[in-house]
């Protein structure tokens, strides 16, 4: 059995015919995921990819119990997490943590960035000899940020910069999944490959997960094992990386990669034939 199989057949995360429905009016009800399925496996890089509105983030949110599903199961870990609520649930957000697309609103105005990245520690209730300090110091320096800063608001950082913040944030408290939903996107193109071989740095080194949400696919297909295509709420095509976009199946899939900019495009038609 190869490390790949044998991943798919214990996950780290299982989501089984998700749905989550807004209600927008008194008879009115919006669906916006509409029984989605997928796993990610321990060690693995899962991408979703699709256009805005699609329920990447929905998704994602209802994978890291910060959305409650219409129906539809969550499981992390081997356990139902569903349901839980209050302790239990508190437990499995320490195995779980997202990095959001918009750092500033994410991150607490008034927090020092010290505050700011040891703030999961102190909702897990985690005891560290010595105090927090070193941690958030090294968490810092792990994700290109100078730790003499932690001293500073994140009002006082670039975009860029206090999405690095973020990242701190959720690797503070090492996790077995973190949720990146558009978490390179603020960020220039060198910074970025920067960020992203730091991700693909730490998963080697302590054995993360990923949920790894893009619109941008040359971005997905850097970072991630598996791909998921999502459209209006639904997951129209999944697979290894190199099938989805080498030999995509479904026709939204094969016009999304149609609609990449190709400094070749001929050189590209001939390869993929």
């Amino acid at each position: 059995m190869t490390e790949d199989s044998r991943t798919q057949a214990t996950p780290l995360l299982r989501v089984t015919d998700v749905v989550k429905e807004f209600r927008t009016g008194p008879r009115t009800v919006f669906t916006a995921v509409k029984g989605v399925s997928f796993s990610v496996g321990r060690r693995e890089t899962l991408g979703i990819v699709g256009e805005s509105g699609s329920g990447k983030s929905t998704t994602a949110r209802i994978a890291a119990r910060l959305t409650d599903p219409t129906s539809g199961s969550i499981e992390f870990d081997g356990a139902d997490v569903t349901s839980k609520k209050g302790a239990d649930l508190r437990a499995f957000r320490g195995g779980v943590q997202v990095v959001f697309q918009d750092p500033y609103s994410s991150l607490n105005p008034r927090h020092t960035v010290e505050q700011v990245i040891s703030a999961p520690l102190r909702y897990q209730g985690r005891k560290v000899p010595g105090g927090y300090r070193r941690l958030v110091k090294e968490a810092m320096d792990r994700v290109g940020l100078n730790p003499d800063h932690s001293g500073r608001y994140p009002a006082q950082f670039s975009g860029g910069q206090a999405q690095r913040i973020g990242i701190a944030r959720a690797l503070v408290v090492e996790p077995q999944l973190v949720i990146c939903d558009e978490a390179v996107s603020a960020l220039d193109v060198s910074v970025q490959a920067q960020v992203l071989d730091l991700l693909r740095d730490l998963q080697r080194e302590r054995n993360f997960s990923y949920i790894f949400i893009a619109h941008d696919l040359a971005v997905v297909r850097q970072i991630a094992h598996r791909v998921a295509v999502m459209r209006s709420g639904e997951i129209v095509e999944q697979g290894a990386r190199d099938a989805i976009f080498d030999a995509p199946q479904h026709p939204y899939t094969q016009a999304l990669l149609e609609a990449v900019p190709r400094v070749n495009p001929e050189w590209e038609t001939a390869r993929r034939s």
